[in-house]
């Protein structure tokens, strides 16, 4: 976390287009429909911490912008996601005279207009190795993104995590990152998480305000542990959820404390003493010794929740499951290509709510005209034309297909009827209950 002065923000708050939940539920609970989230494992959290103080031990003791211990670390964590699955990019921007790095990792599939993305600052102060300011938050992000990768957890919208260079000196990465998204795919970005010092060593328990959706969704998860929380004030605009905020990106987060001092009143609700939350903020001695174990695994459990709350995630569809996996290519402003599935020992007519699960990889889906094909040869439209320059179509789409026989050969038939553009039918199936 940065010592600038507090940024302003927007005036108001803008709705995350997501529904409320409603009054708190017990911590490994989910929304009805909801997939739970998994238990983040504090001891593989704790290997990420030990493997970045290693880092900075390897390079003079810090890992800040523009030395060699920062670009180590951002190379680490891009091994971890790339290994996992993830699409990863790195983007530089050049700051007093030295280059900074930015990683962002997105994972495959799920609505590329409705985008929920995580983040926490990668970069050390260059007094120290930065462990909880801020490895926690980049280390529990990044186990939560493997926990995604290891469930193979495909929810709604699509799931986006970066890791910000060179916070400690104004925000720049995460500053760089949001003035270089054009409009509308800022648009796209339901929501920012912010993780910046989860694992203070006389933690607090800090929740951002500043969108009341996400709010809840991490109060409601703490009072379901029976851990009391409070608003977060002590770095309101001082982190990279400042950068999305004045842009009109709705942003939450969590925080156990920095430099000050955690009063009477804090000790008699949290433990701990009447002193900072953090005693080596920004110091030589914030290294693997740092963290309070308890405040990191409670919060890393937390981030794991929001994240499977607010992504819209759904239990996937269960019963019989027809498929066809061949890659068929789509001709670029040509002829209509299908693939099928044969379906058989199914009972009477489809249901009313067939599952259509679509995979397409194409780099322009606003050119694309996709349809489900029943038997008999009534076509169901599923997509057409929308979504603009945004690439690929990977989601299960609801038919009634209650008025054809079940049994027989089924179709997903796709079109490009616009230049310029190539892609592929990668998958197609088809699930019965």
């Amino acid at each position: 976390m940065k010592l600038s002065a507090r940024l302003s923000a927007l005036a108001g708050s803008s709705a995350l287009i997501l529904g409320a939940l409603a009054g708190a539920a017990p911590a490994n609970a989910a929304p009805d429909g909801a997939t739970a989230a998994p238990d983040i494992p504090v001891a593989n959290v704790k290997q990420h911490l030990t493997d970045l103080q290693s880092i900075a031990t390897a390079n003079g003791g810090n890992r800040a912008h523009g030395r060699t211990g920062y670009k180590a670390s951002i190379d680490f964590v891009k091994a971890k996601l790339d290994a996992a699955g993830y699409t990863t990019a790195i983007q530089q921007f050049t700051y007093n005279g030295t280059t900074g790095y930015n990683l962002i990792a997105d994972w495959p599939g799920g609505d590329p207009n409705q985008v929920l993305m995580a983040g926490s600052h990668l970069d050390s102060v260059s007094s120290g190795a930065g462990i909880n300011d801020n490895g926690s938050g980049s280390a529990a992000i990044l186990e939560t993104a493997l926990a995604v990768a290891r469930s193979g957890y495909q929810p709604s919208k699509h799931l986006r995590f970066g890791w910000w260079g060179a916070e400690e000196l104004g925000l720049v990465g995460s500053k760089h990152y949001v003035n270089n998204l054009a409009t509308t795919e800022r648009a796209k970005l339901s929501g920012y998480l912010n993780f910046d010092m989860i694992g203070s060593p006389n933690p607090g328990y800090f929740v951002y305000d500043d969108d009341p959706t996400i709010e809840t969704t991490f109060k409601n998860y703490f009072a379901g542990i029976g851990v009391p929380t409070e608003i977060e004030t002590e770095g309101d605009g001082r982190s990279d959820h400042a950068s999305f905020k004045n842009v009109g990106i709705p942003v939450g987060g969590l925080f156990t404390g920095a430099s000050r001092v955690k009063t009477s009143a804090q000790v008699s609700k949290w433990g701990g003493t009447a002193t900072a939350f953090d005693r080596c903020y920004h110091s030589s001695c914030d290294t693997t010794s740092n963290i309070n174990d308890t405040a990191l695994d409670r919060n890393s459990d937390a981030i794991a929740h929001a994240i499977w709350t607010l992504s819209g995630s759904s239990t996937p569809p269960t019963g019989t499951v027809f498929e066809n996996t061949a890659d068929v290519s789509i001709p670029d402003n040509g002829a209509a290509v299908t693939s099928s599935v044969t379906v058989s020992g199914i009972t009477g007519n489809a249901p009313a709510t067939l599952a259509v699960g679509v995979d397409i990889v194409h780099t322009w889906r606003g050119d694309l005209v996709v349809d489900l094909v029943a038997p008999d040869g009534t076509v169901y439209n599923l997509h057409n034309r929308t979504g603009s320059s945004a690439d690929n179509i990977q989601q299960t789409f609801t038919v009634n297909a209650s008025s054809e026989v079940a049994n027989g050969v089924w179709k997903l038939r796709a079109q490009d009827t616009a230049s310029a553009d190539t892609g592929y039918i990668n998958g197609f199936k088809l699930t019965f209950p």
